[in-house]
C-alpha cells in the first residue's frame, strides 16, 4: 500500500523554518490561516512531529496549543488531527467513542474493522500506556451482546494469513447454514468467520457464498441481523472487498444530500487515510458515484476547512 497517500514528505524540509512560518502566522494581530494550511498539508505527519519539537526548542510553547487558541471550529479539529502521530490518532477517537456521551458505535465499528491486526494491537498498547486502561475492558464494558462479541473478535488482532483453499467451501457453508437456511440466525457463526479470516480469503468465501445461495453476503446480513451487529458485520465485508472501498462509502455517505455533513467522520478519513491510501479511495469513489470527493468536498464545505481538506484530497478525478 506504499506511496498511495496524496500528502507525502517535504523533499526540502526544514524544521525550525516551518517553525518559524507557523509562528509568525500566529503572532500578532489576527492569523494566517492559509499559511497555516498550506504548510501542514504539504509535509508528512513525521514531519509535523519535527516541526512541533522544533517550534518548543525555538520558542518555549507547544504548537498544538498555540494552534487550538488561533483556530477554531472544524477547521480547528482538522489541524489537530493533522498534527496527532497517527496511532495516538485512532486512540485518541476510540476513547473520546467510549468516554463520550453514551458510545460512538460507529468509531469503534469504522477502526476495528478497517485496520490491520499489527495497527491493532499498537492502538491497544498505546491506548494502555496513555490512559492506563486496557482498551478491551473499555469497549465491553460500554457495549453488548453479539455486536460486543465481534468487536473483542477483531481486538484480538489474529487475523489468520494467506488463503485456506480446504475452508473456503465448508466457510462459505457454514455461513448459508448459519443465516438463509435456517429459521432464526447463528450469529456465532458469522462473528467467528467474518472475524478470523484474511481478507483475501474472505473475497473467495463471498465467491463461494453467492454461488451457493445466490445471495450476496450483504445481502444475507442485511436480512439476518440488525443493529450494530450488521453495522460491524459489514464494515468487516466491506473493509474484506476493499479497504479503500469502505472509506469511500464513508466520506460520501458522511456528506450525501439531505443529512447534514458529518464532520467528524470526514475529519477523521481525511486526516487518517491522507498518507495511507488517498489516491485509491479517490479511485474507488469515483467508480461509486456519480461525482468525484473534490467536488463533493467543495460543494459540502467552505473557509479554510475546505480549502485544507481539498489540499488532503489532492486533486479532481473529472
Amino acid at each position: 500500500m506504499a506511496g498511495r497517500g496524496t500528502v507525502k514528505a517535504h523533499s526540502g524540509f526544514n524544521a525550525n523554518n516551518d517553525a518559524e512560518v507557523l509562528y509568525k502566522a500566529m503572532k500578532g494581530l489576527g492569523t494566517d490561516e492559509d499559511a497555516i494550511l498550506q504548510l501542514l498539508t504539504a509535509r508528512s505527519n513525521a514531519q509535523r512531529q519535527e516541526i512541533k519539537a522544533a517550534y518548543k526548542t525555538l520558542h518555549g510553547k507547544d504548537l498544538v496549543d498555540d494552534l487550538k487558541s488561533e483556530l477554531g471550529g472544524k477547521f480547528e479539529s482538522l489541524i489537530v488531527a493533522l498534527m496527532t502521530p497517527p496511532i495516538k490518532y485512532e486512540v485518541t477517537c476510540l476513547r473520546d467513542a467510549i468516554k463520550g456521551a453514551g458510545t460512538d458505535e460507529k468509531v469503534l465499528v469504522e477502526v476495528l474493522a478497517s485496520r490491520s491486526p499489527n495497527e491493532v494491537n499498537q492502538i491497544k498498547s498505546l491506548y494502555k500506556q496513555e490512559h492506563n486502561d486496557d482498551l478491551e475492558e473499555d469497549v465491553t464494558g460500554d457495549t453488548g451482546g453479539h455486536f460486543q462479541r465481534m468487536l473483542v473478535v477483531l481486538l484480538q488482532a489474529s487475523r489468520q494469513q494467506g488463503i485456506q483453499e480446504d475452508l473456503i467451501q465448508s466457510d462459505a457453508q457454514a455461513l448459508f447454514t448459519a443465516g438463509e437456511k435456517k429459521y432464526g440466525t447463528d450469529e456465532g457463526q458469522f462473528i467467528t468467520i467474518l472475524g478470523n479470516r484474511s481478507n483475501a480469503h474472505l473475497r473467495k468465501v463471498f465467491e463461494e457464498y453467492r454461488k451457493l445461495s445466490g445471495y450476496e453476503i450483504e445481502e444475507s446480513i442485511q436480512r439476518e441481523t440488525s443493529g450494530t451487529l450488521q453495522e460491524v458485520l459489514l464494515a468487516v465485508v466491506k473493509c474484506a472487498r476493499s479497504v479503500p472501498g469502505y472509506f469511500a462509502d464513508g466520506l460520501y455517505n458522511a456528506m450525501k444530500q439531505g443529512a447534514g455533513t458529518d464532520d467528524q467522520t470526514l475529519i477523521r478519513i481525511m486526516a487518517s487515510r491522507s498518507e495511507v491510501d488517498m489516491l485509491d479511495i479517490r479511485a474507488e469513489f469515483r467508480k461509486r458515484f456519480a461525482t468525484s470527493l473534490h467536488k463533493m468536498i467543495q460543494g459540502d464545505t467552505s473557509g479554510d476547512y475546505r480549502k485544507a481538506l481539498l489540499l488532503l484530497c489532492g486533486g479532481d478525478d473529472a
